[in-house]
């Protein structure tokens, strides 16, 4: 039963990519109406309205240390989406992606420096070759390094830090109401942006708002509320390299519906990142599997 629960979240996790990567189809609809902060704004208002809808009856009842563990993951989750705006802002989308898509060889770490983890080096290669795969995909390095890199790497650190503490706190609370807070806290501060700027959510071309509607259904509480549930029987390193799918199910998704050429280069990253998804991992299933059971 424990390996068919390891199996469940890991399935989960590949569902959440497929979804982030049909996600960029309406990011960019929606971006052609509305700015990134409007839309960061409108999708966690969705999410944070239907997760509580779900979590109505529980409210009064989340506990305390639900509510900060949310509230810590909302923040990451939050600096995330901005530090990669941001540097999207100020250098190349492909640069953006690849950097960004460096938190899987940072979620390794993050035990290691916060907690006194030891290292797994298979994690490290399996991440080092997920990081390859990506790279194939989406890097076109052009240019020196300038700030929008460093922004992104920060997000990169970022998401780190909300995979690694989502699977720690998942193990210990309520996955709806852990969502509900996290997501409670990203639209606060996402709408807070967007009053600082003078933005404006409302009378916007209505295809603005259909596409914000399918982040924050799909893209937003589906996929965070399933990633949280998932991560309950998955490491944090084992999940950011099932992530880093999303990068490839985006391409998928975009040679279907925007007609993007297919290259050598996209074939072969997909195949170096399925590669580094099965590799052989029987004493990191135990690992997990006892991380689970204490």
């Amino acid at each position: 039963m424990s390996v068919l629960r390891n199996l469940k979240g890991e399935v989960g996790l590949l569902l959440v990519s497929i979804i982030w990567g049909s996600g960029f189809i309406a990011s960019a609809i929606g971006l052609g109406y509305l700015t990134t902060y409007e839309t960061l704004a409108g999708r966690f208002f969705v999410a944070t309205l239907l997760l509580g809808v779900m979590t109505f009856k529980k409210m009064r009842r989340i506990p305390i240390r639900t509510l900060k563990n949310g509230v810590l993951l909302g923040v990451f989750l939050y600096a995330s989406f901005l530090l990669q705006t941001l540097g999207l802002e100020l250098t190349t989308p492909s640069k953006n992606a690849f950097l960004t898509a460096v938190n899987v060889a940072v979620v390794p770490f993050i035990g290691v420096l916060f907690h006194g983890h030891t290292l797994n080096k298979k994690d490290v290669v399996r991440a080092t070759i997920a990081m390859i795969g990506v790279g194939l995909i989406s890097f076109q390095w052009s240019g020196a390094v300038n700030f929008g890199d460093v922004l992104s790497l920060l997000c990169a650190f970022t998401f780190a830090l909300h995979i690694f503490y989502t699977g720690t706190y998942a193990k210990e609370d309520d996955a709806i109401a852990l969502t509900f807070v996290q997501m409670g806290t990203s639209f606060i501060l996402s709408f807070a942006s967007v009053l600082y700027r003078g933005d404006h959510i409302l009378g916007h071309d209505p295809r603005g708002y259909l596409a914000v509607l399918y982040l924050g259904i799909f893209s937003t509480t589906i996929c965070f509320l399933m990633m949280t549930i998932s991560q309950k029987h998955t490491k944090p390193s084992r999940a950011a390299v099932i992530m880093s799918t999303e990068s490839l199910f985006a391409m998928v998704f975009s040679i279907l519906i925007l007609k993007e050429v297919v290259t050598f280069r996209m074939i072969l990253g997909a195949l170096v990142i399925f590669t580094a998804i099965i590799l052989p991992e029987k004493k990191e299933q135990q690992d997990a599997l006892e991380e689970t059971a204490s």
